[in-house]
């Protein structure tokens, strides 16, 4: 009865801080003059990546890698597949320059680096598949490296921030107070339906991978899909796109780097089917915003996304 409370009432925390979060993200990118898909690529998405860095770090520490690593592969594809196409039928969503390529093709490397560090039986000529502290340092690198680019982005478009005037200006006590319940509410909802998720799925006598990919990864993503959706009802398209594409190389370069350096992490071969959807489905991404109308994702190409990840979840599944 407990779980099941708090499971409800997690969606709530989460639906309730997506809006403190956008509204006290976007006050302060008007404020400072900074363009809302650098809050994304930042502030937000390491607000919204917080659960699966818990997620991860606890997963790290008990031994359980096949839900640490499972978590983060299966979590980038909820954030593109599903998360974008939620978002792009709530409105349509129109996407900047620097994300069609940057950013994306910046996700898209993050996969390839994945693959690179953690094949070491195919690709070297190791006797087991793991992802090691050195890895995880490989990993913060690149991650380093983003964000000295996102700074730099912030630089070059300070004075050019479109659609900064329809973002309402808060003080700045009020922003962060709005930034600082957001996160709050993210992080705790976020807990509480992966705990009852979780808590269900084994009762269901379910592998750890199985409920990496699905239960875990959809629940830890739920404040990227909260956050996004809202910010796309609002009309702040550059910051549920930012969103889900900063999220996606703060999971691979940030988190799982993190959760490595923690503790040596397994890697399971069968991941690898999972990492190249990841890869396919960046890659219909940037096809898609160049289909029916240039620069945007609309309903077609949502409702496209939703029934991809529908037919992923089957072949899991199947998969067992």
């Amino acid at each position: 009865m407990l779980t099941t409370t708090l499971f409800i009432a997690g969606f709530a925390a989460l639906i309730k801080g997506a809006d403190f979060l956008v509204d006290g993200a976007s006050s302060v990118a008007r404020r400072y003059r900074i363009p809302p898909i650098v809050i994304g690529l930042t502030i937000v998405a390491f607000g919204t990546s917080m659960p699966e860095l818990f997620v991860n770090v606890f997963a790290a520490l008990n031994g359980t890698a096949d839900i640490a690593v499972g978590n983060i592969v299966g979590s980038n594809i909820v954030n593109i597949l599903l998360i974008l196409g939620v978002s792009a039928l709530v409105a349509r969503l129109t996407v900047s320059s620097d994300t069609v390529w940057k950013e994306i093709p910046m996700g898209l490397l993050a996969v390839v680096v994945l693959g690179a560090v953690a094949n070491d039986i195919l690709l070297g000529s190791a006797t087991e598949n793991v992802l090691t502290r050195g890895d995880g340092i490989v990993l913060i690198g690149f991650f380093i490296i983003f964000l000295y680019y996102t700074v730099g982005l912030a630089l070059r478009q300070r004075n050019n921030s479109p659609g900064e005037n329809t973002v309402p200006e808060q003080s700045m006590l009020r922003a962060v107070l709005f930034i600082g319940t957001g996160l709050a509410g993210l992080i705790v909802g976020g807990k509480w339906i992966v705990d009852g998720a979780t808590t269900i799925a084994a009762m269901w006598g379910l592998s750890e991978a199985m409920i990496g990919l699905t239960i875990v990864a959809v629940g830890t993503s739920l404040p990227e899909l909260a956050t996004s959706a809202v910010a796309a009802y609002k009309g702040n398209t550059d910051i549920a796109i930012g969103n889900v594409a900063g999220s996606n190389i703060f999971n691979i370069f940030w988190i799982l780097g993190i959760s490595a350096i923690i503790a040596p992490l397994p890697y399971n071969l069968t991941l690898n089917f999972d990492l190249m959807v990841v890869a396919v489905a960046s890659f219909l991404l940037f096809a898609a915003i160049f289909v029916h109308h240039r620069g945007t994702l609309g309903k077609v190409e949502g409702i496209s996304f939703i029934v991809l990840y529908i037919l992923y979840l089957i072949a899991v599944v199947a998969r067992g």
